[in-house]
């Protein structure tokens, strides 16, 4: 008989008590690769050679007027829109009143639509660092 996986058959270090030791995983070895999900196996044995079908479903739903079935073929054709290249003059931060200039730059975008409202407050979370830096900088160097 050939010996056990030593990996598999390690234990998790456990207290007295009987609880697992803190920092300590219960199961060392870890899920196998390659393992997946036993809902998304059956999921996938079920649709098996329907994708096609369902998918003409969908879409016949969708141009029939189906809100639903409709949202859910944009969803997949079209992806959701996270972030979009933005174009704007920013100008140079070199030393901690350009900070103020670059705030004032970023609000002017805001307002004039160059950049949306929900980017303004991104883009004073990236210079609002820049300002630590310098700070930090300047007072290192006097």
């Amino acid at each position: 008989m050939p010996d056990p996986d030593p990996i598999l058959q390690k234990q998790a270090e456990r207290t007295p008590e009987g609880h697992f030791v803190k920092g300590q995983s219960g199961n060392p070895a870890g899920r196998t690769p390659g393992c997946r999900n036993q809902a998304s196996r059956i999921a996938e044995a079920l649709l098996d050679g329907e994708a096609e079908a369902l998918t003409r479903k969908a879409v016949t739903l969708a141009l029939d007027g189906d809100a639903l079935a409709l949202r859910l073929c944009l969803d997949r054709v079209i992806a959701p829109r996270r972030d979009r290249p933005v174009q704007f003059a920013l100008p140079p931060i070199a030393e901690i009143a350009d900070v103020a200039k670059a705030m004032a730059a970023i609000t002017a975008a805001v307002a004039e639509g160059a950049i949306t409202p929900g980017e303004g407050p991104r883009w004073r979370r990236w210079s609002t660092p820049m300002s630590g830096r310098l700070r930090r900088a300047i007072s290192t160097s006097a």
